[in-house]
């Protein structure tokens, strides 16, 4: 594989050859990984098209919008026969909103009846599409079992049998089905993303937000243990899941080294903050009562191992905690 990369511009290196120019499909193309991911390709020069419902139109040049609904299972066919490869970002939040029983269907929906049409649209069509990415997370696996040490998570462990669990079980399955498509299989990687840090949104900035006023928020008793990894490496991920052709299967996508919830804050504070601001804990009462069933996700440990990306060849630009808040903070504090 070739995975073994040094730099985020390297990362670009094998997909960058003037005959290599390919055009990609991407799906959630907006949301946090879509938008740095777009960027990269873009820049690299690559022909983009990003599915979108309603109209949108786009001025920068190798970059056009196409239409799809699918709770309506409508796709601009033309945008998938255009596809080389297809990059399956799309979902609604999981932490956007409270989990009331329409939005808990609304997030699995959103998953899986977007997989099926991708699915269904590829095996009804000849197409060129060599290979599909796509997301996945973590809460595939649940909750760290209440034992002393428990081993990380691997990709050979079974899913969990709450909510996410069950999410993530139908959002992967939902794309079972193109091996040996039109004579030809159609390559699959899906990604079980950890807690993704970045500047532009998700958990770094929600964390960072009392930083203004000077304090440190650590969840609960902020032992809870969070897999994570930089939005730098994720980009990397997914670029070399679609360029390596020996690239195939289940991966972890979470930096080497997990940190518990108190660590990261104070890590984070410290960089924001110097020694001015106050560690204060948020009782876990109190998140239950603020987020319902989604403060489980938040009070919970989630140890799952990369060891896999390592087999495979990956190198990670940003291993630590340390080299990605020092990267991600020095990125708005020059």
């Amino acid at each position: 594989m070739t995975w073994v990369l040094k730099t985020a511009q390297a990362s670009l290196s094998l997909f960058t050859k003037k005959s290599d120019m390919s055009t990609i499909l991407i799906t959630g193309g907006t949301g946090l990984i879509g938008a740095a991911l777009s960027k990269e390709l873009l820049a690299s020069g690559h022909q983009l098209i990003i599915l979108t419902r309603g109209t949108k139109t786009s001025l920068q040049a190798g970059l056009r919008y196409a239409a799809w609904d699918p709770a309506k299972g409508e796709i601009d066919l033309e945008a998938v026969l255009e596809a080389d490869y297809i990059i399956h970002l799309a979902g609604a939040g999981v932490a956007e909103k409270r989990w009331s029983k329409k939005r808990k269907q609304e997030i699995l929906d959103s998953r899986v009846e977007s997989g099926k049409l991708l699915v269904k649209t590829l095996t009804t069509h000849p197409n060129k599409v060599k290979a599909l990415v796509s997301s996945s997370a973590i809460g595939y696996y649940g909750a760290d079992p209440v034992i002393p040490n428990p081993r990380p998570f691997t990709e050979d462990d079974p899913a969990s049998d709450d909510f996410l669990g069950k999410t993530c079980v139908a959002w992967e399955k939902s794309l079972d089905g193109l091996d040996g498509l039109h004579g030809t299989a159609i390559r699959v990687v899906k990604f079980r993303t950890g807690i993704v840090l970045a500047n532009e949104g998700g958990a770094l900035r929600e964390f960072a937000k009392p930083l203004r006023f000077g304090l440190a928020t650590i969840l609960g008793s902020g032992r809870q243990v969070i897999s994570w990894i930089h939005i730098g490496d994720m980009v990397r991920l997914y670029i070399n899941a679609v360029s390596d052709p020996s690239v195939t299967g289940v991966f972890n996508a979470v930096a080497p080294k997990p940190v518990s919830n108190k660590e990261l804050v104070l890590k984070l504070a410290k960089l924001e903050r110097k020694n001015s601001f106050i560690p204060i804990h948020v009782p876990s009462f109190a998140l239950r009562l603020a987020m319902g069933e989604m403060s489980t996700e938040v009070l919970k440990s989630s140890t799952v191992s990369c060891d896999k990306l390592h087999i495979a060849g990956f190198n990670f630009l940003y291993p630590s905690i340390d080299a990605a808040l020092e990267n991600l903070v020095s990125q708005h504090n020059p």
